[in-house]
């Protein structure tokens, strides 16, 4: 590979680290530390984060090799425990970055400690918190070490390997909050097993609660003393782990949400996408050698083989590089002994016996997507994507797999999303090209979902292409001559709620013109209707629906608060004609109408004739309007007024003639409608008594009373009667009515003359007898008037005995009352020697 784009790269660090305190045996690093073993019983602390380097001494001043056999140090690089190996036994130290000097832990005498796990997460400065130690004779401890206290708080065993004592070589601590509480997750390894461990509350409780179940563990063939454990750690939370086993290295991924049932191959259930990376993968020959250390990096391993290191991809499980270290300054090498990973910084170290090596990472993850996309694992290719054209890569594999496999649909979608590879032309004619119509549609609908607003002419011209391939699509359908006619009626109308759907969201791209032309073409009236309705072309879709007799969906259109009220007026006379109930429910639901505009739609459906039960809608209407919202538009109200005209029963249109519908205004009329032409109309319809009605309010008091005369006698007194500040005229008229009665009584003489008499009493006095006299026939008998004549004189009398009383009270001149006395005592006489007589002349001069 070029230099430059090598992902892994080894500098040395350190030459001679040891200062002559030895060899290196053993190290650690963490946080930007680290600490070198020494076989003459030394720990080197190199501290590049504060530039600081100081030894400390383990072997105390004894005689003899003390070899540091392990070291370790926590992710912070604060806490340090180291195991000296010596001819006295073996003795553990723990020291801390402020101390100069250690302390050995006594509780853990004669105990080789092979591996240990920190609590990551609860760690602190002043504190080990829990830390578990594992033996090389098969046993977990747990040690707590406070820096103030210079000693262990306390040590327990928690477990010990009772079936196969082998020594725990690798140690690895997480743990997690679970309901108030902290879920721990151990694992361990052996050189042939991989011990898993999880429970809640403290780790001696965990362990404890496997005194009555199975331990889970994974065991491969084969043994190798140098077994390691790592966990590949970011952000503070392992993610994966790494088994540096026998057969090779057995690795996968971490979730600790996960729920925590046990699993029968030998794993906790927080273990995912386990896999084996065999030994014989790595070798060119057929011999397959086993590494001598491992690092654990986010997409690699780093493994030491020989006196170099193969770094190899745990996802492709390839080989990408392979890192070589300069010894040539150094007089004796025995080659790299191991390889030790800094998890806080992000840094990996390889050392022999007098050098540290650093070993750098740099954007490890730049060609992943590759990686799995070379691998057919397309969503994560995308997720490790960096930029559109690596995006455009796995999208076109995408493609090109769909495609060769003839899923030209789903060949489309990937093809919709490719930018900048393959042009838009290529694309189309690659669909084109095998006649594929559908998967071509289904590009330019994918296409258009990645396009921006800024790119309206593209925009446009897809969607317009689109459009003509859905109604391409529904023709051929409606044309196929297929049995299936179920499954094709189906995909028909799929099709049909998919093209709407897509008119819908393209409306405002779409040109207008042209999608009208296209679906005008094809013959799709009833989604050019639609479409008329999206782009508010509201009068189009009426003149469907009205076309089709849907007048209620054609009202339902109208009443939508965008459409213009003039349509309602336009398209009234259909409408009305087509469904007249369910249009003047609108109407009246319509509360922005001018009725007078309605006019023209109501007189042509009042011109068509009606069964004598319907009900009449626009004498509805018109009601509603005049009495409910209180119209004073006299056309609305002549309009009324000449349908009542028509009904044959008058007693509507003598109540609306009767109503005085501008009562409630000052100075307003009582009426709207034209009296002329009510008159007019009634007389022309016979409404006798109507037209008596507007005489009367028309104060024509004397054509009323004569034209009530020919309908109703009452009537035409009850018109008589109206009149109140007119004494004259309602004498008149009631002398109308008298002489009428007498006129048209075709009885006996005597009967006629006593309804006569009858009649005078109904006019409260208003006519006397001698006001009805000249209505008789010349000759009568006086006893037919006797009553009327003893009526007239008890009047007379009284009217005498009042002037009397008056004369009295000096109220009238006395000349005058004389003379009104005189003259009705003249009168009285002539009355009263007339009547002792059987009959008489009754002339009319006489009176």
């Amino acid at each position: 590979m070029d230099a430059a784009r090598h992902v892994f790269s080894v500098d040395l660090l350190e030459r001679y680290a040891t200062k002559g305190r030895g060899t290196i045996t053993c190290m650690a690093a963490g946080n930007d530390v680290i600490l070198l073993g020494t076989s003459k019983g030394w720990v080197i602390r190199h501290d590049f984060g504060s530039g600081n380097s100081y030894d400390i001494d383990l072997s105390a001043g004894k005689g003899g090799e003390q070899p540091v056999h392990t070291v370790f140090v926590d992710p912070g690089g604060i806490h340090c425990i180291a195991t000296v190996l010596s001819s006295g036994g073996v003795e553990t130290y723990y020291t801390h970055a402020k101390w100069s000097k250690p302390r050995i832990l006594n509780k853990l005498k004669g105990l080789v400690v092979k591996a240990v796990a920190w609590n990551r997460q609860q760690i602190t400065e002043a504190s080990t918190r829990e830390v578990i130690i594992g033996t090389d004779n098969g046993q977990l401890y747990e040690i707590a070490v406070d820096e103030k206290d210079k000693k262990e708080k306390y040590i327990k065993l928690l477990f010990e390997l009772a079936e196969l004592p082998e020594a725990f070589t690798g140690l690895q601590m997480e743990t997690a909050s679970a309901s108030n509480a902290t879920r721990y997750y151990v694992m361990a390894v052996t050189p042939t097993r991989l011990y898993s461990f999880t429970g809640i509350g403290s780790l001696d409780t965990v362990f404890a609660s496997y005194s009555d179940r199975a331990v889970h563990f994974m065991e491969l063939p084969g043994e190798i003393p140098n077994s390691e454990l790592h966990f590949f750690i970011k952000q503070k939370r392992a993610e994966h782990f790494a088994w540096l086993s026998g057969t090779g290295i057995y690795h996968g991924d971490l979730n600790f949400g996960a729920q925590h049932s046990s699993s029968p191959n030998g794993d906790e259930n927080f273990v995912e996408n386990k896999a084996l990376l065999a030994y014989f993968k790595l070798n060119e020959g057929t011999e397959a050698i086993r590494p001598k250390s491992l690092a654990v990096s986010e997409f690699h391993f780093l493994l030491l083989i020989g006196d170099k290191v193969k770094v190899v991809n745990r996802i492709s499980e390839q080989i990408i590089e392979e890192l070589f270290f300069d010894h040539a300054s150094e007089p004796v090498s025995g080659g790299v002994i191991g390889l030790c990973s800094d998890a806080s910084a992000g840094l990996f170290y390889a050392y022999d016996q007098n050098s540290v090596f650093q070993v750098s990472v740099r954007d490890e993850g730049r060609d992943m997507w590759q990686v799995y996309l070379d691998m057919k694992e397309f969503a994560s290719a995308l997720a490790h994507c960096r930029d559109p054209l690596q995006r455009d890569q796995v999208y076109l594999v995408q493609a090109e797999t769909a495609f060769s496999s003839k899923d030209f649909v789903r060949a489309a979608s990937f093809f919709a999303k490719i930018n900048y590879i393959l042009s838009f032309e290529e694309i189309t004619l690659k669909f084109i090209g095998v006649g594929e119509q559908d998967a071509l549609r289904t590009f330019l609908l994918r296409k258009l979902d990645n396009l921006t607003k800024d790119d309206k002419c593209q925009v446009t011209m897809i969607s317009t292409w689109a459009t003509e391939l859905y109604l391409d699509k529904i023709n051929r359908l409606l044309l196929e001559d297929d049995t299936a006619t179920e499954n094709r009626t189906s995909e028909y109308q799929t099709i049909i709620r998919e093209f709407r759907a897509f008119l819908s969201d393209c409306k405002d791209v779409l040109d207008e013109a042209t999608t009208m032309r296209l679906l005008e073409s094809y013959g799709r009236v009833d989604e050019l209707v639609y479409f008329a309705g999206l782009k508010e072309h509201y009068e189009i879709v009426v003149h469907h629906y009205i076309k089709q007799g849907e007048a209620k969906k054609a009202l339902e259109v109208l009443q939508k608060p965008a459409v213009p009220i003039d349509l309602q007026y336009k398209f009234a006379p259909d409408l009305i004609m087509l469904d007249a109930y369910e249009t003047v429910e609108c109407w009246m639901n319509t509360s922005n109408l001018n009725p007078r505009r309605l006019i023209p739609a109501m007189m042509r459906y009042s011109s068509e004739p009606h069964a004598k039960n319907e009900t009449h809608e626009v004498i509805k209407y018109l009601e509603f309007c005049v009495h409910r919202l209180h119209n004073e538009d006299p056309g609305v109200h002549n309009l009324l007024l000449s349908l009542y005209a028509k009904q044959e029963d008058d007693s509507a249109l003598l109540r609306f003639l009767q109503c005085k519908f501008g009562k409630g205004r000052e100075n307003g009329p009582e009426f709207f409608y034209d009296p002329k032409y009510a008159l007019r109309l009634c007389l022309k319809e016979k409404r006798m008594r109507a037209c008596v009605h507007i005489y009367s309010m028309m104060s024509m008091h004397e054509e009323a009373v004569a034209l009530a005369l020919q309908v109703d006698t009452e009537l035409a007194m009850a018109e008589a009667d109206k009149v109140e500040d007119d004494e004259d005229l309602r004498k008149k008229l009631w002398l109308m009515v008298a002489k009428h009665v007498i006129e048209q009584e075709k009885g006996a003489k005597r009967e006629n003359i006593r309804k006569a008499i009858a009649f005078l009493k109904e006019t409260d006095g208003l006519l006397k007898i001698e006001d009805i006299l000249p209505f008789f026939p010349d000759f009568a008998l006086i006893d037919d008037f006797k009553e009327a004549i003893c009526s007239s004189l008890e009047d007379y009398n009284k009217q005498i005995e009042q002037l009397k009383q008056e004369m009295n009270d000096a109220t009238r001149g006395a000349d005058n009352i004389r003379k009104d006395i005189s003259a009705l005592t003249q009168r009285y006489a002539i009355i009263d020697r007339e009547e002792e007589c059987g009959f008489i002349w009754l002339p009319v001069s006489l009176f």
